[in-house]
């Protein structure tokens, strides 16, 4: 069908993720399936199935060009370096870069909802990336990511051992998906036929106010959960304090503020458009999570 299909950051959370949706679906044989990343070691367990590892480092351009090659179809994650500014970008043009040398055929890359808006401070590597995989020619599908769902489970359990939750967001509005949604939908874009050149914003059913989110955490738990509303400099400060490093203190932040503005304001059904299901609506995410939220 769609040729070779190749997952970068395979040994990730997401990427994993990725490999077991196309895996489940049956569409593709894991002999057609090529999973990539700087320790293929991690991807022991995916080999012994039959998917092909490759070395391939963002930080290696040539380990990028053999990496790819003989790809059809190629899914570059996002890497996760925040705290060096430029570096994102540098890895995700040579990765697509990469992909044009090795002259697949469609790129498919996992990017944020609105980023030519937004206040976040990587929001510009979001934007720079797309920009230059359309610059290339190669047909492509931009994969908006809405934040996860599991985002929150980082967060939320000092919150409620300590019933507040500070946030700058206000009233504005912010809609969460599943990760394993969002890996679906892209195991969907990547084994599709299409050449057509897409961009899809992948969002919750729903999108809540901090205060609403905080009721349905309170109604999973059965813990009292108050939003104290502060300011970006309050928050900031109460970040600091708690000892989060230097350089995540305003990315997170600007998480707030950016909801704050209405930039995370959006629902939309393209994930139900690529997996043919509808994704877990934040309450039932809540509730199959308690344990974890309660820690």
């Amino acid at each position: 069908m769609s040729g070779r299909l190749l997952v970068t950051g395979a040994a990730g959370q997401f990427g994993k993720l990725v490999l077991d949706a196309l895996l489940a679906s049956g569409k593709t044989k894991p002999a057609d399936i090529i999973a990539t990343s700087r320790d293929i070691a991690k991807l022991a367990d995916y080999a012994a199935k039959g998917v092909e590892t490759r070395a391939a480092d963002f930080d290696d351009p040539a380990s990028l060009e053999r990496a790819f090659a003989g790809a059809d179809r190629i899914l570059i994650i996002s890497t996760d370096v925040l705290n060096e500014p430029g570096k994102r970008l540098k890895q995700h043009l040579a990765a697509v870069e990469a992909a044009r040398k090795a002259a697949v055929k469609h790129i498919l890359y996992t990017s944020m909802p609105q980023p030519e808006a937004s206040v976040i401070p990587f929001a510009s590597d979001h934007l720079g990336t797309e920009e230059a995989i359309k610059a290339t020619g190669i047909p492509y599908t931009i994969l908006r990511n809405a934040w996860y769902m599991e985002n929150l489970l980082l967060s939320l359990p000092h919150a409620l051992a300590a019933g507040q939750w500070f946030s700058s967001a206000g009233d504005g509005r912010i809609s969460h998906i599943g990760r394993r949604d969002l890996a679906a939908a892209a195991a969907s874009a990547l084994q599709s036929d299409s050449a057509e050149s897409r961009t899809y914003t992948l969002t919750g059913t729903q999108a809540l106010t901090t205060g609403e989110i905080a009721a349905l955490v309170a109604k999973a738990t059965g813990k009292k959960l108050e939003v104290v509303h502060v300011s970006d400099e309050a928050l900031a400060g109460g970040l600091k304090n708690a000892g989060l490093p230097d350089f995540f203190v305003p990315i997170l932040v600007s998480f707030d503020a950016n909801t704050r503005k209405g930039h995370f304001d959006i629902v939309t059904d393209d994930t139900a458009g690529l997996t043919g299901r509808h994704p877990i609506d934040l309450a039932s995410f809540l509730e199959a999570n308690r344990a974890a939220l309660a820690h």
